[in-house]
């Protein structure tokens, strides 16, 4: 099973020949999570053979134009593609509006069910939760209603050791209890405990998604310590007092978020058109915090690699 974040574009606003704007697609062991939709996403989707219709899920961080002008074009896509899956998305109340009235203006019936989950300004909320993961949002700091997401991966059952199972002659029927920590009672009374029994799976990974933010210490606490954290980098540290009059973020700004939150790893993305050489803004970041990787647009991060 997969666990990757392919970047589909990582530029800031304008698109260019070379460089799209905002869009990432997480694969959680096969689930495919769109997160932001920029104008040319569905482009980007072909152009590294991933399929739309196994999207289930669309989370768009802010209506800034260079995070949602694709969405659009993909939910017409995916209609005239035969779609029957019902999609979802997670945004601000203001984009239904605008989906439905473009939707309308075309007279266009979807023929798949399209649902909408608002996202509450500037309060924490659970978007999606199941048995294999947990979807939260939590509000940035960007002058506009700008959320960022969590991705948490619950942890998976722990690995039975199969000489215990003939060893202690358990039935079939208690072997998912032990996987999820229970202790095995033999027929003659004897408590055998679990960690004689199993040893401890894989640890889970988490992502977390923050957009267009200017610094703000305030989302340390949602990000803690997770294996990759994703934070925009418009900027390079010389030109803070610009980040902070756009409501953005520079080098050194989310290198000390991720060192104060002891993330594992952190992502940067969303350069200025001014930035011919990314690598800089890498060099930078690193001076603060070492693991650092630069979302270069193509490039799948796989999490059992970090």
């Amino acid at each position: 099973m997969s666990y990757e974040l392919t970047i589909l574009g990582s530029s800031s606003a304008i698109p260019t020949v070379e460089k799209n704007p905002t869009a990432q697609l997480l694969n959680a062991n096969e689930r495919f999570f769109l997160i932001d939709c920029a104008e040319g996403t569905q482009i980007q989707l072909r152009k590294y053979k991933f399929k739309f219709q196994k999207i289930s899920r669309i989370f768009i961080s802010h209506l800034h134009g260079d995070h949602y002008f694709g969405l659009i074009g993909l939910i017409s896509s995916m209609h005239l593609l035969g779609r029957e899956k019902e999609l979802h998305i997670y945004a601000h109340t203001k984009l239904k509006e605008i989906i439905d009235i473009q939707l309308s203006a075309s007279s266009t019936d979807l023929c798949y069910p399209l649902f909408f989950h608002p996202i509450t300004p500037n309060v924490d909320q659970l978007l999606f939760e199941d048995k294999k993961i947990k979807i939260s949002t939590f509000p940035l700091s960007h002058g506009i209603d700008c959320n960022g997401f969590l991705f948490e991966e619950k942890r998976p059952p722990r690995k039975i050791l199969s000489d215990k199972i003939k060893k202690y002659n358990i039935p079939i029927d208690q072997l998912k209890d032990i996987k999820w920590g229970e202790d095995f009672l033999t027929e003659d009374g004897s408590l055998i405990l679990n960690d004689k029994l199993t040893i401890a799976n894989k640890l889970p990974f988490s992502y977390a998604f923050c957009s267009d933010t200017k610094y703000s210490e305030s989302i340390i606490n949602k990000v803690k310590g997770v294996s990759l954290l994703y934070h925009e980098t418009t900027f390079m540290h010389e030109r803070k007092d610009r980040a902070e009059e756009t409501n953005h973020s520079t080098t050194i700004d989310a290198a000390t978020i991720a060192k104060l939150a002891e993330v594992n790893y952190l992502l940067i993305g969303h350069f200025s058109q001014r930035y011919r050489d990314d690598s800089i803004l890498l060099e930078e970041t690193k001076s603060v915090f070492k693991n650092t990787i630069i979302a270069k647009q193509g490039i799948t991060v796989d999490f059992s690699k970090l």
